[in-house]
């Protein structure tokens, strides 16, 4: 099979392939651009970093930057993902499903949820959570869970702080080509997988897996993420995704995920077991040990105590992890449909993934 290392992996979703505006930027190693997703000129995307526009568009100015492990997704068929020209967005960051203004810096590790606004000249510090619906008005440092206004700019701070994340991360960047195929599950970049992966199991191209991985079917395991089963094992349930960015690093014990579950962009999880339906949200951070019982909801941006042991049937928030409500009817069907939706996504991307690796041999 013919091999190339240059990115991005450019897949279409449905008929629709991304388009990238020349002059065309700079794509580290592993990061993808997917499905119905325009970008302006000069943008980079740093190594493993994920822009996907399946059920929904998304549509990124001039002069983006998007930093290792971050995501750009959309609400499918509820919101698009709308940003500015001249965006810097740091590591392990998610923006997803919002509009973002002009002139805008989103640190590491910060999530921006769905419908939000964020005006003109925001800045939101590393870790900050804005919540969904939530209007950032122009001008301000944002932080905290929920993100919250601290004090207004000041004189060229953005211009500072754009230029202290894109700088730190230059090396990682390489000018490339655009219609290339980047490293696949298919063609290699697992190491040393058990064989027990389901066939109709979806794992994204640009997917990292060492060590023994069960799967059963309709599972899938998205861009960008990292599966590191150590000495022990990841197994998946039926219908349960794996979303873009996610990291999953076991020690000596199994992480264990149930059937139709549902882990959200850029979580990461130790050696833990997730029960039937449960969904954790974006950001979030299932420590070692940790038991999260079927029918639970954890909250984006979230973090659970090592061995801490979320109860069936409750909402779960905050640092340390507590129960804030409980898991109702309008919530359970949320779940469902989400697991219905991305097993469709799934199947959708193994299509035109398998197609593609095709017509490169």
């Amino acid at each position: 099979m013919k091999r190339s290392t240059l990115s991005p992996l450019m897949l279409p979703y449905g008929a629709v392939s991304p388009s990238l505006a020349e002059p065309i930027g700079r794509y580290g190693p592993g990061s993808a651009v997917l499905g119905r997703t325009t970008i302006g000129r000069a943008c980079s995307l740093a190594s493993l970093s994920v822009v996907r526009a399946d059920g929904h568009y998304v549509n990124i100015g001039d002069s983006f930057w998007l930093g290792e492990h971050s995501t750009v997704h959309i609400a499918h068929e509820i919101y698009p993902c709308i940003i500015g020209d001249r965006v810097t967005v740091g590591s392990n960051a998610c923006v997803h499903a919002c509009t973002v203004g002009n002139d805008c810096v989103i640190e590491d590790h910060a999530v921006i949820l769905d419908g939000s606004i964020v005006q003109d000249g925001v800045v939101l510090e590393a870790g900050s959570v804005v919540f969904p619906r939530s209007q950032l008005e122009a001008g301000y440092v944002y932080a905290g869970v929920p993100a919250k206004p601290i004090r207004q700019i000041l004189p060229d701070e953005v211009a500072k702080r754009a230029h202290q994340i894109r700088s730190a991360a230059v090396p990682e960047l390489s000018q490339s080509a655009i219609h290339v195929v980047a490293g696949s599950f298919l063609a290699g970049q697992a190491d040393s997988f058990a064989t027990g992966v389901a066939p109709s199991t979806f794992v994204a191209a640009t997917a990292r897996i060492r060590g023994s991985l069960y799967t059963e079917s309709n599972a899938s395991i998205w861009f960008g993420c990292v599966l590191d089963a150590g000495e022990a094992e990841i197994r998946v349930g039926r219908n349960s995704n794996i979303q873009d960015n996610t990291s999953i690093h076991c020690t000596s014990a199994p992480l264990i995920l149930g059937r139709d579950a549902v882990i959200g962009h850029n979580v990461k999880l130790s050696s833990c077991t997730i029960g039937d339906r449960a969904l954790i949200g974006i950001g979030s951070l299932v420590a070692e040990g940790t038991i999260v019982e079927s029918d639970v909801l954890l909250a984006a941006g979230a973090r659970t105590m090592p061995g801490q042991r979320l109860e069936s049937g409750w909402v779960w928030a905050g640092n340390p992890a507590r129960p804030i409500g409980k898991l109702d009817a309008k919530k359970h069907e949320m779940i469902a449909w989400t697991v219905k939706t991305y097993t469709q996504y799934a199947q959708d991307y193994l299509f035109s993934q398998e197609h593609l690796l095709r017509e490169s041999v």
